[in-house]
């Protein structure tokens, strides 16, 4: 089953998505049983990140269609904005 964009914009308002954007640098690192992936995009001075249970195809260089939402974690004591992807695919 494949999720469609559209459906989840229109029942989650908060969500953005975007289109062929160009990912700079690709790290996956583990953290108990899940793989931590983190992007970062051109254009962009925010991570995004999701997590996978097996490790994913490294994506530096490609481009990716996203659909994610803001949110805020707590590093170090200091609150810091990351992206939080809901739905990532190779554009």
């Amino acid at each position: 089953m494949k999720s469609d964009p559209d459906k989840l914009l229109k029942r989650h308002r908060e969500l953005t998505h975007s289109e062929s954007l160009k990912v700079v640098s690709h790290v996956q690192r583990q953290s108990g049983d899940w793989y931590l992936n983190t992007l970062m995009l051109e254009g962009y001075d925010v991570p995004f990140q999701y997590k996978r249970q097996v490790k994913y195809k490294n994506l530096q260089g490609g481009r990716v269609n996203l659909t994610y939402y803001p949110t805020t974690k707590n590093v170090a004591g200091m609150a810091v904005e990351v992206m939080n992807v809901v739905r990532v695919r190779r554009a």
